[in-house]
Protein backbone atom coordinates (compact mmCIF):
# COMPACT_ATOMS: atom_id res chain seq x y z
CA UNK A 1 0.00 0.00 0.00
CA UNK A 2 1.07 3.41 -1.09
CA UNK A 3 0.59 5.97 1.95
CA UNK A 4 1.11 9.21 1.23
CA UNK A 5 1.44 12.07 4.11
CA UNK A 6 1.42 16.11 2.31
CA UNK A 7 3.95 17.46 3.33
CA UNK A 8 3.48 21.05 2.70
CA UNK A 9 5.51 22.89 5.58
CA UNK A 10 2.53 22.39 8.29
CA UNK A 11 2.77 19.52 10.30
CA UNK A 12 4.00 17.58 12.95
CA UNK A 13 4.46 14.77 10.60
CA UNK A 14 6.87 12.23 12.55
CA UNK A 15 4.50 11.62 15.20
CA UNK A 16 1.69 10.41 12.20
CA UNK A 17 4.51 8.60 10.39
CA UNK A 18 5.85 6.92 13.78
CA UNK A 19 2.21 5.61 14.21
CA UNK A 20 1.62 3.91 10.66
CA UNK A 21 4.90 2.33 10.89
CA UNK A 22 3.44 1.02 14.44
CA UNK A 23 1.03 -0.46 12.32
CA UNK A 24 3.63 -2.07 9.46
CA UNK A 25 2.87 0.72 7.20
CA UNK A 26 5.49 2.84 5.70
CA UNK A 27 4.26 6.41 5.11
CA UNK A 28 5.97 8.58 2.79
CA UNK A 29 6.46 12.65 3.29
CA UNK A 30 5.54 14.17 -0.33
CA UNK A 31 4.48 16.95 -1.80
CA UNK A 32 4.77 15.91 -5.54
CA UNK A 33 1.58 16.25 -6.84
CA UNK A 34 1.93 13.29 -9.18
CA UNK A 35 2.98 10.67 -6.23
CA UNK A 36 0.08 12.07 -4.13
CA UNK A 37 -2.31 11.54 -7.44
CA UNK A 38 -1.25 7.83 -7.19
CA UNK A 39 -1.07 7.32 -3.96
CA UNK A 40 -3.56 4.47 -2.54
CA UNK A 41 -4.66 6.72 1.06
CA UNK A 42 -3.21 10.38 1.74
CA UNK A 43 -2.64 11.91 5.10
CA UNK A 44 -3.42 15.72 5.08
CA UNK A 45 -1.74 16.79 8.69
CA UNK A 46 -1.58 20.13 10.04
CA UNK A 47 -0.18 22.21 13.13
CA UNK A 48 -0.22 25.99 12.96
CA UNK A 49 -2.36 28.93 11.99
CA UNK A 50 -4.37 28.76 9.39
CA UNK A 51 -3.91 31.42 6.64
CA UNK A 52 -0.50 30.94 6.28
CA UNK A 53 -1.07 27.04 6.02
CA UNK A 54 -3.04 27.93 3.09
CA UNK A 55 -0.76 30.01 1.04
CA UNK A 56 1.85 27.24 1.28
CA UNK A 57 -0.80 25.17 -0.43
CA UNK A 58 -1.43 27.39 -2.93
CA UNK A 59 1.95 28.18 -3.75
CA UNK A 60 2.99 24.43 -3.85
CA UNK A 61 -0.38 23.99 -6.24
CA UNK A 62 -1.87 21.57 -3.64
CA UNK A 63 -4.76 23.61 -2.84
CA UNK A 64 -6.49 22.41 -6.57
CA UNK A 65 -5.24 18.78 -6.10
CA UNK A 66 -6.36 17.91 -2.92
CA UNK A 67 -10.24 18.43 -3.58
CA UNK A 68 -9.91 16.15 -6.88
CA UNK A 69 -8.40 13.09 -4.95
CA UNK A 70 -10.59 10.23 -5.41
CA UNK A 71 -8.60 8.07 -2.80
CA UNK A 72 -9.39 8.07 1.12
CA UNK A 73 -7.95 11.58 2.54
CA UNK A 74 -7.82 11.91 5.71
CA UNK A 75 -7.48 15.61 7.23
CA UNK A 76 -5.61 15.36 10.63
CA UNK A 77 -6.27 18.78 13.28
CA UNK A 78 -5.66 22.14 10.99
CA UNK A 79 -5.61 19.72 7.79
CA UNK A 80 -9.51 18.76 8.90
CA UNK A 81 -10.27 22.85 9.07
CA UNK A 82 -8.17 23.56 6.16
CA UNK A 83 -10.89 21.19 4.20
CA UNK A 84 -13.78 23.42 5.04
CA UNK A 85 -15.05 26.25 3.47
CA UNK A 86 -13.74 28.92 6.00
CA UNK A 87 -12.30 29.42 8.86
CA UNK A 88 -11.96 32.81 11.57
CA UNK A 89 -8.41 31.72 12.07
CA UNK A 90 -6.70 34.77 9.66
CA UNK A 91 -9.96 35.05 7.88
CA UNK A 92 -8.99 32.17 5.81
CA UNK A 93 -11.22 31.19 2.91
CA UNK A 94 -10.29 26.85 2.73
CA UNK A 95 -10.82 24.28 0.36
CA UNK A 96 -14.36 23.87 0.71
CA UNK A 97 -14.16 19.51 0.58
CA UNK A 98 -16.97 19.95 4.11
CA UNK A 99 -19.59 22.93 3.39
CA UNK A 100 -19.18 23.99 6.91
CA UNK A 101 -17.05 27.21 9.07
CA UNK A 102 -14.22 26.95 11.59
CA UNK A 103 -15.10 29.21 14.29
CA UNK A 104 -12.89 30.29 17.52
CA UNK A 105 -14.04 29.31 20.82
CA UNK A 106 -15.36 32.31 22.75
CA UNK A 107 -13.23 33.26 25.80
CA UNK A 108 -15.64 32.10 27.90
CA UNK A 109 -13.19 28.70 28.08
CA UNK A 110 -9.83 28.28 28.76
CA UNK A 111 -7.94 28.21 24.85
CA UNK A 112 -6.55 26.28 23.19
CA UNK A 113 -8.52 22.94 24.18
CA UNK A 114 -5.56 21.10 24.79
CA UNK A 115 -6.02 17.92 26.63
CA UNK A 116 -8.14 14.42 26.68
CA UNK A 117 -11.79 15.15 25.49
CA UNK A 118 -14.23 12.27 24.42
CA UNK A 119 -16.46 11.87 20.88
CA UNK A 120 -19.47 11.03 20.62
CA UNK A 121 -22.42 10.24 18.24
CA UNK A 122 -20.05 8.14 15.82
CA UNK A 123 -21.42 7.31 12.54
CA UNK A 124 -18.37 5.95 9.84
CA UNK A 125 -16.39 3.25 9.53
CA UNK A 126 -13.73 5.53 10.57
CA UNK A 127 -14.80 4.61 13.83
CA UNK A 128 -15.15 0.72 13.65
CA UNK A 129 -14.66 -0.61 17.14
CA UNK A 130 -14.41 2.54 18.63
CA UNK A 131 -17.02 3.31 22.09
CA UNK A 132 -18.78 6.09 21.90
CA UNK A 133 -17.72 8.37 24.51
CA UNK A 134 -14.10 7.59 23.73
CA UNK A 135 -11.59 9.88 24.58
CA UNK A 136 -9.11 11.51 22.13
CA UNK A 137 -6.44 14.24 22.52
CA UNK A 138 -6.44 17.47 21.20
CA UNK A 139 -5.18 20.96 21.18
CA UNK A 140 -7.34 23.51 19.14
CA UNK A 141 -8.76 27.09 19.54
CA UNK A 142 -10.36 26.76 16.83
CA UNK A 143 -13.62 24.16 15.77
CA UNK A 144 -15.84 22.92 12.77
CA UNK A 145 -19.48 23.66 13.74
CA UNK A 146 -21.71 21.03 13.81
CA UNK A 147 -23.25 20.33 10.41
CA UNK A 148 -25.00 17.49 8.62
CA UNK A 149 -21.44 16.36 7.33
CA UNK A 150 -20.25 15.30 11.31
CA UNK A 151 -19.52 12.47 11.87
CA UNK A 152 -18.72 12.33 15.84
CA UNK A 153 -18.89 15.52 18.12
CA UNK A 154 -17.47 16.89 20.94
CA UNK A 155 -18.80 19.09 23.85
CA UNK A 156 -16.21 21.92 24.27
CA UNK A 157 -18.52 25.31 25.18
CA UNK A 158 -20.92 24.12 22.57
CA UNK A 159 -21.27 20.26 20.81
CA UNK A 160 -19.19 20.87 17.64
CA UNK A 161 -18.01 18.27 15.11
CA UNK A 162 -14.74 16.49 16.04
CA UNK A 163 -14.91 14.66 12.72
CA UNK A 164 -16.11 14.67 8.98
CA UNK A 165 -16.56 13.00 6.10
CA UNK A 166 -17.50 13.69 2.70
CA UNK A 167 -17.41 10.90 -0.23
CA UNK A 168 -13.70 9.92 0.10
CA UNK A 169 -12.62 13.02 2.54
CA UNK A 170 -12.71 12.30 6.34
CA UNK A 171 -11.02 14.78 9.07
CA UNK A 172 -10.60 14.68 12.68
CA UNK A 173 -10.04 17.63 14.84
CA UNK A 174 -8.55 15.41 17.06
CA UNK A 175 -4.70 13.86 17.17
CA UNK A 176 -5.78 9.72 16.44
CA UNK A 177 -1.57 9.44 16.11
CA UNK A 178 -1.34 10.56 20.24
CA UNK A 179 -4.70 9.23 20.80
CA UNK A 180 -3.65 5.54 22.83
CA UNK A 181 -5.24 2.36 21.52
CA UNK A 182 -8.36 4.22 20.13
CA UNK A 183 -6.45 6.76 18.12
CA UNK A 184 -4.44 3.71 16.77
CA UNK A 185 -7.75 1.54 15.73
CA UNK A 186 -9.36 5.14 13.68
CA UNK A 187 -5.73 4.78 11.47
CA UNK A 188 -6.09 1.03 10.81
CA UNK A 189 -9.49 1.66 10.14
CA UNK A 190 -8.52 4.52 7.52
CA UNK A 191 -6.10 2.23 5.96
CA UNK A 192 -8.62 -0.38 5.34
CA UNK A 193 -11.61 2.14 3.85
Amino acid sequence: MKLIIIDYGAGNIKSIQFAFKRLGVDAVLSNNIEEIKAADKVIFPGVGEASSAMEMLRESGLDSVIPELKQPVLGICLGMQLMCNSSEEGNTKGLGIFNVAIKKFSSAVKVPQMGWNVISDLKSDLFTGVKEEEFMYLVHSFYAENCKEAIATTAYEIEYASALQKDNFYGVQFHPEKSSTAGEQILKNFLKL
